[in-house]
């Protein structure tokens, strides 16, 4: 990776998609949706773990170098003129083995409220009134309830990304993350994108928060799901009242564990909405 990398991780529906679109603005950079480096990334765990009768034969330093050489083979000539972001929301459950592959390379992580997570989705949803979307394996027989359950249970859509984010950011490596709260980069983008320069040490680019362009309509139509990946050509903020009975948005209140009296301990920073600006705080 001659021009480095840094992989963008979280939550769903937390900004991941339109931080990748601003970030790519940048002619240095290289910023997409979600890619499928990391199901390839386990592929080839799963090759070389005890289930092949050959893995004996294998040793560290060669798993090491087969799994650094997926990210310059998939990247190819890309990375040799741009910085990568690779965006996937399995990657903090990786994070022991990424700190090994690639020691400079930073996670950034798209956080938001679980409860306003799951309203994001339902709206889509019910956007969607004549669709079944994949996120629920097609299913009809669905209620915001259920949905919520599927989404939210440790291998699902949802809870799967917080269960990985939340080991990650109390583990040895915690150091490599970079939190981003929507809100931030929603109400203050510029300064939201201006201490994320900073802290991955890049000089600053003059990107235009009216136009900011993104889609993949081929890819959420085959989900079911139009419009999963699609965000307004203005960054903004829009206030809203939720859409999800109150009892279910309240029960993930606690699911918010990087505002916990506790995650200072921790030293990650976390860039947050302050009322004016972004404040990088840890």
């Amino acid at each position: 990776m001659h021009q480095g990398l840094h992989f963008i991780s979280g939550l769903p529906r937390s900004g991941s998609t339109l931080l990748s679109a601003i970030l790519r603005q940048n002619p240095r950079f290289h910023a997409a949706m979600s890619s499928p480096v990391v199901s390839m990334y386990s592929s080839l765990e799963r090759s070389m773990s005890p289930r092949n009768e050959f893995a004996i034969v294998i040793t560290d330093e060669q798993r090491r170098d087969v799994l650094r050489g997926l990210f310059s083979n998939y990247y190819g000539a890309i990375a040799a003129e741009k910085l990568v972001f690779d965006t996937n929301r399995g990657w903090c459950a990786k994070l022991p083995a990424l700190t090994q592959l690639f020691p400079n390379a930073k996670i950034i992580c798209c956080v938001r409220s679980v409860g306003w997570i799951i309203d994001s989705i339902e709206r889509l949803v019910r956007a969607n009134a004549f669709n079944l979307s994949g996120i629920f394996g097609f299913s009809p027989s669905t209620n915001v309830y259920t949905r919520a359950a599927r989404i939210t249970a440790p291998t699902g859509m949802l809870g799967y990304p917080l269960c990985a984010l939340k080991e990650a950011f109390y583990g040895e490596q915690a150091a490599k993350l970079i939190l981003v709260e929507y809100e931030a980069l929603a109400r203050a983008p510029r300064s939201t994108i201006g201490r994320l320069y900073a802290m991955l040490d890049e000089p600053w680019f003059e990107h235009d928060f009216d136009h900011v362009e993104y889609g993949a309509d081929e890819f959420d139509s085959r989900m079911g799901t139009p419009g999963l990946h699609s965000i307004r050509p203005t960054v903004d903020w829009v206030e809203r009242k939720s859409i999800v009975p109150p009892d279910l948005f309240q029960r993930f209140d606690k699911d918010t564990f990087w505002n916990a009296p506790d995650a200072g301990a921790c030293q990650v920073p976390i860039i947050r909405f302050d009322g004016e600006t972004a404040s990088a705080l840890s």
